[in-house]
């Protein structure tokens, strides 16, 4: 042994042969309490900003992360300004909110690559989205038995079966169409905020589409209002298990979703009843189930010896009514604030350009032959070219789904010097490629015309409106035909006035996009 080592070894240093941690205990010994928290503290912060450096590597993004809780005002309070910075930023950029780093596409080629690679990425909407609609509904599946649950859905979306919904859509539109005149009315004639409104119809024809008279216009009406809770927790980041914590918008928000599944099970419990009976198929969840028993029968059949058997196209199994539940609660979540929207914005749009408007009920007249009581048709709806492309402009100008947020299943190379890693989540925008003027020229103009004489309609590329790929919006036929048939009627049976306000151009963001001021109209009845 030196004469180091021996030293060293008498007088109790750490170095030498004594372990190098019992001189941290020796240390901490020292230390008070609010030492070691702050100095656990900074480790932390140090950690949070090195990873966040690390996953955020060469995209665009702030250089540095407000600690643990990045932009989480932000998150809470959205601003769509700055959104638009964010995608002007770069085609890929990032934020990092708590534990979860996000990154944005803005380009449309990289949005169209992220919607499909079902191999790096799968839907989660949300992440909170699995809490509320419970991680088993179809949306949230992958490959092949997210491939074979779609399958027997796309029954309920055909020509047939869509023509078949148009009688009680045109029952519900009649009937909301006079409540806007009477709100109107008992308003004494003054404009009053109808987003509310708007948000009222579209679930009345998403309920009635979906589950029939199974429900109640009580439980419609209870369905709309609390769907604002619902639609308040869909951030894309939540504080961490706020669930839990009693009031928070995602407590509330999981107790109003519970309550609509609860109400779509008893639904899908009557809809069997009446279908096992005999009865007629009158909305989607009775054209599901006659499947499920038509497919039933057809394996009782197989197994009895039966020879000479036609096979159903699609040979489904039966789901449970939960399941059932779960189908139409996540129809509902697809299409409740995405047609909010589109309506809201429809209408004032065709307040404010009384030349669209006039054009609307000229060709909706002549579609009826002038009468005005002729009932809607989907031969009808389909050949109006003018107000078809009235929706179709609709949806570019103020495209109700801004983004789609997708999970990384595992590291995702989306670009040859960047790769997204595993557990973050990847956002394909579809805002920017709408607003793209080498696409659409003058996008920030609403000009239907694009849509008949000019070649908007050779630009699929840039029409992510429903997505594309796998998981791309099965109802978007469905969606269009609803818009044309609610406008269509309402320019021939009410005129409405739109009294602009300093913030009826600008958009709130509340899951998708709004008019600030929550558009201001009157309704009358027309003459």
């Amino acid at each position: 042994m030196t004469t180091i080592q021996m030293a060293n070894s008498s007088n109790g240093s750490s170095y030498g042969s004594k372990p190098t941690v019992h001189f941290f205990k020796e240390h901490l010994a020292t230390m008070s309490g609010w030492q070691i928290f702050a100095t656990t503290l900074v480790i932390l912060m140090a950690y949070d900003q090195f990873m966040y450096l690390r996953n955020k590597g060469s995209i665009a993004g702030p250089m540095f992360k407000l600690p643990f809780i990045g932009p989480f005002v932000q998150a809470v309070y959205p601003d769509f300004e700055v959104y638009k910075r964010q995608w002007a930023s770069g085609k890929l950029s990032c934020v990092s909110v708590f534990h979860k780093f996000v990154v944005l596409t803005s380009d449309r080629d990289l949005a169209r690559k992220v919607f499909n690679s079902p191999a790096y990425v799968k839907p989660c909407v949300v992440p909170v989205a699995e809490d509320l609609m419970g991680a088993t509904a179809w949306v949230f599946l992958d490959g092949k038995r997210h491939i074979d649950f779609r399958k027997g859905l796309n029954g309920l979306f055909t020509r047939k079966a869509l023509e078949s919904y148009l009688p009680t859509q045109e029952t519900v539109l009649s009937d909301y169409l006079g409540k806007f005149v009477k709100a109107s009315s008992d308003g004494g004639g003054k404009p009053m905020p109808f987003m509310g409104h708007f948000r009222e119809i579209n679930c009345a024809l998403s309920c009635r589409t979906f589950v029939g008279h199974y429900i109640s216009d009580e439980a419609v009406k209870k369905i709309a209002d609390d769907y604002y809770c619902i639609t308040a927790a869909l951030e894309l980041v939540n504080v961490p298990l706020s669930i839990y914590v009693p009031y928070t918008k995602v407590w509330r928000g999981k107790r109003a979703a519970d309550g609509v599944l609860a109400e779509f099970t008893k639904c899908a419990v009557a809809s069997k009843i009446h279908m096992a009976a005999g009865g007629k198929p009158t909305c989607i969840i009775d054209r599901w189930i006659s499947s499920m028993i038509e497919s039933q029968q057809y394996r009782d059949n197989v197994a009895a010896g039966v020879e000479a058997l036609e096979k159903p196209t699609v040979l489904l199994r039966e789901f449970t009514n939960f399941e059932i539940a779960q189908t139409m609660f996540t129809f509902l979540f697809a299409s409740q604030d995405a047609s909010s929207s589109a309506t809201t914005w429809l209408f004032q749009i065709m307040a404010q350009r009384p030349d669209i408007l006039d054009r609307v009920r000229q060709e909706n007249l002549e579609a009826r032959n002038g009468n005005l009581n002729a009932p809607l048709g989907l031969q009808m709806l389909e050949s109006m070219t003018y107000t078809n492309a009235v929706v179709k402009e609709l949806l570019r100008y103020r495209p109700p789904v801004i983004f789609v947020p997708y999970l990384a299943k595992k590291a995702f190379p989306v670009t040859p010097t960047y790769t997204v890693p595993k557990g973050a989540l990847i956002v394909p925008s579809c805002y920017p490629a709408l607003q793209d003027p080498e696409a659409y020229p003058r996008p920030d103009v609403f000009d239907p015309e694009r849509w008949i004489s000019g070649d908007a309609s050779e630009k699929t590329k840039n029409w992510l409106v429903f997505g594309t790929g796998p998981h791309n919006c099965l109802a978007q036929q469905y969606v269009q035909l609803t818009m044309t048939a609610m406008i269509g009627k309402a320019s021939l049976e009410l005129d409405w006035v739109h009294h602009p306000t300093a913030k009826s151009e600008e958009i709130k963001v509340f899951a998708t996009i709004f008019p600030m001021d929550d558009c201001p109209l009157v309704f009358t009845k027309r003459a």
